[in-house]
């Protein structure tokens, strides 16, 4: 069984398929470019063939590499790992190239056979990368499809020709939300901006694409920077235009990273560099850049995270083995903020809604936030008036709790009060059927505590979701002590079906995600409340990574909630409660009205449309600013407020994957995802340096920052988190 077929027609059209056996999307491994490259070879060789088409048998065109395949590049390459990966990347480039030219002369430029990508669907990394090498590139009018270059979202950028074909061909400025954001776009809006050339029926796909071979002539297929006089659209580096490009290029990717991410800096280089030389010069470079982001290992942590584990927990990699529990119907109890988001991410899966809250103006309310939503994306033209009537159409607003009838699941989203949740949970277990699952919304309360409220505690189980639920990708599921495996696999089943990422953890004060944040922002506190700049306290987690500050933050997430949650658990921790010097702050701030942007003052100063301004100067009225504040000391205690706490979930059997643990941080509060996640910084770093550092800052600020046992025994046995031993003991 190959990946690719080669037929020819009796026009002298070869058509080489794309078709990659058991496996829904087109995936490129090196056996796969092997055979791209002999059928190439092998249709140029061919003096019946006048031309070439490159499809898919599938829908879509393809996602992209296998990424296994740079890993393997460096293992067999023994002791020069990094010359293993850039002659692999330097033989697919040959392979680009040699489509690229087709045959022809190289002095002339006539005489080469006309090669056209004709995609059905979704092209994404390679999947355009060997497009782009085509003389032309022709897509299905198909609005689902999405045609990109997501690299650098997983921690590299594109290095098979991408980065310096899209340059070429639409400029620096122009490709840069393509290679350096990574967006990625409807067929349509690829061929507006330039990046593919026609759109067409897709029933009309492959009769267009060999009308195109048929008719092309010799200047059709000669690339821009292949000719005379090319000039980079835009202009060179060095020309006036050229210059405020790449130096408002650099400005941008230092603002949105704070130099934390490799491979956007590697990126930016590769173009700068690249765009002064010949074509082949810049191949050369760009590989060498993306060797030296592989060769780095946060883009092995972030791949690890980011694409392999995140894919692995969304199949069910963790999924008890019980029968299909696809969600049919679901109930959602409580209309507000949370529950009508809960609403929306259900109906657009396809799932029947009912929506309850106590009083009918609040559940239509809840109910106006899908609306709201809907018409929003219709105004982005990324929805239409019948996809919302049909969403909207899932949707039913009461009070009624007889609603509920023929729900398979519920997810009770209502106030963060045992009382209230405990009415809810009898009402709905009144009409729900025997066997349908019940889930709490929770960010704090444990599970096995609200399960007594229910009558099938086997049955009860905490879905916890990040807020705004439309956009945040995580959801934390949570067993209790009497939670079963069909319960289980039906919230992953559901998470699934909504199109989020799932981790599951075992019941404990804050679960995983708060356990991990909370820490987080109280170490900002404790650190502005030490005279420590509160500019350079978010901007030391900027500089690790992090997408915001633990000042700004917390003014995010709301000063008001951080009180209620210190007196919850204060005194449900009683003596042993480890927090009253950040109460001091939260309470104090609280007092003068400052709860954050919801009041337009907190922190951070705000002006009347709620956008944020400077930072509070009367803050330090009270706690003065004091010379002598270390940046490494300050970003230690920022990641290791976070890090131990992780370490600690594991240990007590809260996390019980570490893949988990690492997805869960990076998608449920952004932890600097160029490191992968907590215990991919760890690795890093390795155990023994950071109980060096924890030891250091257990001596200056106390127990929180003692190693926990299971780091010391790794650091004793120079183990890692991802090596074997280690994933053992875990």
């Amino acid at each position: 069984m190959t990946d690719f077929t080669y037929a020819v027609d009796a026009d002298g059209v070869a058509t080489i398929t794309w078709d990659v056996p058991g496996k829904s999307m087109n995936v490129m491994s090196m056996t796969g470019f092997m055979e791209l490259d002999g059928m190439i070879d092998r249709a140029l060789a061919d003096s019946a063939v006048k031309g070439v088409i490159i499809t898919s048998g599938k829908k879509d065109f393809a996602g992209g590499m296998d990424l296994n395949i740079l890993a393997k590049m460096k293992s067999e390459a023994g002791d020069t790992p990094a010359k293993g990966v850039f002659d692999g990347i330097m033989s697919m480039h040959h392979g680009l190239r040699k489509i690229e030219r087709a045959g022809m002369d190289p002095k002339t430029l006539k005489g080469g056979k006309p090669i056209v990508a004709a995609l059905p669907g979704t092209a994404l990394g390679i999947g355009l990368e060997l497009p782009l090498a085509c003389h032309r590139i022709i897509a299905a009018d198909n609005p689902k499809a999405k045609i990109g270059l997501p690299e650098i979202k997983v921690g590299i950028f594109p290095g098979g020709g991408g980065t310096t074909r899209v340059v070429r061909k639409l400029g620096a400025m122009m490709a840069a939300p393509v290679i350096l954001e990574g967006k990625m776009f409807d067929p349509k809006k690829a061929k507006a901006n330039g990046l593919i050339d026609e759109v067409v029926p897709a029933d009309e796909l492959l009769s267009r694409a060999k009308d195109w071979v048929l008719s092309a002539k010799d200047a059709d297929i000669v690339k821009p920077w292949d000719q005379k006089g090319y000039k980079l659209p835009g202009g060179a580096p060095y020309s006036p235009q050229g210059f405020q490009t790449f130096l408002g290029a650099a400005a941008m990717v230092h603002g949105q990273t704070f130099g934390a991410f490799p491979a956007a800096k590697a990126l930016l280089s590769a173009v700068y560099e690249g765009a002064m030389v010949p074509f082949d010069t810049a191949l050369k470079i760009e590989a060498r850049w993306f060797t030296h982001v592989i060769m780095n290992p946060s883009s092995s942590a972030m791949i690890r995270s980011l694409f392999i584990n995140k894919e692995a927990l969304e199949k069910g990699a963790n999924r008890p083995k019980v029968a299909d529990e696809a969600v049919k119907k679901v109930g959602v109890l409580g209309a507000g903020m949370m529950g009508a988001g809960i609403a929306y991410v259900s109906a657009m899966a396809g799932i029947e809604v009912v929506l309850i809250d106590a009083a009918q103006e609040a559940a239509d309310r809840g109910k106006a936030y899908s609306t709201g939503l809907l018409d929003k994306a219709i105004g982005r033209k990324q929805s239409t008036e019948e996809k919302k009537a049909e969403v909207l159409g899932r949707i039913t607003a009461t009070t009624d709790y007889a609603a509920l009838a023929g729900c398979d699941l519920i997810v009770e989203a209502v106030f963060e009060d045992p009382k209230v949740k405990a009415e809810v949970t009898a009402k709905a277990e009144a009409v729900i059927p025997e066997d349908a699952i019940f889930a709490t919304n929770t960010s704090t309360l444990p599970i096995s505590s609200l399960a007594t409220a229910s009558k099938r505690p086997e049955q009860f189980i905490g879905i916890h979701f990040f807020s705004p639920v439309d956009k945040m990708l995580l959801v934390e599921i949570i067993k209790g002590a009497q939670t079963g495996e069909r319960a289980v696999a039906k919230a992953l089943d559901y998470v699934r079906q909504i199109r989020k990422t799932p981790i599951v953890v075992n019941d404990a004060r804050f679960f995983y995600a708060n356990r991990c944040i909370i820490p987080y922002i109280n170490e900002g506190m404790r650190l502005a409340a030490e005279g420590v700049p509160l500019p350079m306290i978010d901007h030391a987690a900027r500089l690790l990574g992090f997408p915001v500050g633990p000042l700004q933050l917390v003014d995010e997430t709301s000063l008001d909630l951080g009180a209620k949650i210190a007196k919850a658990t204060k005194a449900a921790m009683g003596n042993d409660y480890p927090d009253d010097a950040v109460d001091e702050v939260v309470f104090w701030m609280v007092d003068q009205g400052r709860l954050g942007r919801k009041s337009k003052s907190g922190f951070f100063n705000y002006d009347e449309a709620g956008k944020r301004q400077d930072y509070w100067p009367g803050f330090n009225d009270r706690y003065p600013v004091k010379d002598g504040a270390d940046l490494d000391t300050v970003q230690n205690r920022l990641m290791m407020a976070q890090v131990l706490e992780a370490v600690r979930a594991l240990e007590d059997g809260v996390l019980t994957d570490i893949r988990e643990g690492d997805v869960g941080a990076i998608l449920g509060w952004g932890f600097a995802p160029w490191s992968g996640g907590p215990f991919g910084w760890l690795d890093i770093i390795g155990a023994a340096k950071a109980v060096e550092i924890c030891e250091t800052l257990e001596a200056a600020h106390g127990a929180r920052f003692t190693a926990p046992q299971m780091l010391r025994d790794m650091a004793a046995r120079g183990e890692t988190f991802y090596g074997d031993n280690a994933r053992k003991a875990a």
